[in-house]
């Protein structure tokens, strides 16, 4: 009987386990897309996109002032539904 629990305690943590690492590795997939389109279109490759025209400016202006704050947003949506996928792949779900 000992072993029948333990290996489910076993299990559960491993289960666990592979859970946070999903989470983990989405979380910093989403931190990375976001840093590139904030710090990286918006400051560091400016001069390299300063010639593609949007909206009567240049990409780099657009992204710096609303481009990473629109894949900021895009980012909240995706996450909260990659997340609620998670969830009901681990049986952690809500509902």
């Amino acid at each position: 009987m000992a072993d029948h629990t333990t290996n489910a305690a076993h299990a559960a943590d491993k289960s666990g386990e592979a859970y946070w690492k999903a989470n983990i590795r989405l979380i910093l997939i989403s931190l990375v897309i976001w840093a590139l389109c904030s710090f990286g279109f918006g400051i560091l490759l400016r001069p390299a996109i300063s010639g593609i025209a949007v909206g009567g400016t240049d990409l780099g202006f657009w992204f710096a002032q609303q481009g990473s704050i629109l894949v900021f947003l895009a980012l909240i949506f995706f996450y909260a539904w990659r997340m609620n996928r998670l969830d009901k792949e681990f049986g952690v779900d809500e509902e």
